[in-house]
């Protein structure tokens, strides 16, 4: 298998461009930065949750 190369994000960003708008885009990243900065930080917490557990 390919990985993808410069020609195919251009295609994937031009597509982007024409469904969204390019006053969309922006908005879109930072919802989808928000929302993986959240997962993160949920993950760290789950994790910090059991030691916590198993000293009390």
């Amino acid at each position: 298998m390919r990985s993808i190369g410069i020609p195919e994000l251009l295609i994937i960003l031009g597509v982007a461009v024409l469904l969204f708008g390019g006053k969309k885009i922006p908005e879109l990243a930072k919802g989808l930065g928000e929302g993986i900065k959240n997962f993160k930080h949920a993950l760290k917490d789950e994790e910090a949750k059991p030691e916590e557990k198993k000293q009390a």
